[in-house]
């Protein structure tokens, strides 16, 4: 799975993934300041199956039934690595299971 971390996400969260998911970030792929209905567009060209983003309001502000890409929200107070942690263990272990909607939000207790 080809997954995009947003640019509101510490990049080193990719090290709580397996090496069979492919992670990039924004900044890698040169895409930082883009718009979120360009960047889902990017994804799509570039053959991407996911984004993870701290954005609440993405799926409010975006058709995604346009665009093949599962949103993976991670319901955090703040994007500090050790607060996301947790969130991306959980998410980790969820990634590739067939959600039953395009938005999956992860939340921990």
């Amino acid at each position: 799975m080809k997954i995009l971390l947003d640019e509101n996400l510490p990049r080193k969260l990719k090290l709580g993934f397996s090496v069979d998911h492919e992670l990039f970030s924004v900044g890698e792929m040169d895409w930082l300041g883009k718009r979120n209905g360009e960047l889902l567009g990017l994804m799509t060209l570039h053959g991407f199956d996911a984004l993870i983003t701290i954005d609440k309001n993405l799926r409010y502000q975006q058709n995604l039934d346009r665009f093949p890409i599962r949103l993976f929200v991670l319901d955090a107070a703040n994007n500090r690595l050790d607060t996301l942690e947790p969130y991306v263990a959980k998410l980790s272990q969820i990634v590739d299971e067939e959600p039953p909607t395009k938005v999956v939000i992860i939340e921990v207790d």
